[in-house]
């Protein structure tokens, strides 16, 4: 971020921003157990072929 000029003061009525926290860790991918479907997407599956509008 950037820094404000040695010349420039904040103003008084101003208080300190507080620290910017420090996201949590992720510890893995979530697993995915189904698999990808082309009607789970909004298409329309006729005769085993997907078609889309």
């Amino acid at each position: 971020m950037g820094r404000r000029p040695d010349h420039v003061r904040a103003p008084a009525y101003l208080s300190k921003s507080p620290p910017v926290p420090q996201p949590d860790p992720v510890d893995a991918a979530p697993r995915v157990t189904e698999t990808l479907s082309p009607t789970r997407y909004g298409d329309w599956e006729r005769k085993g072929i997907a078609v889309d509008f």
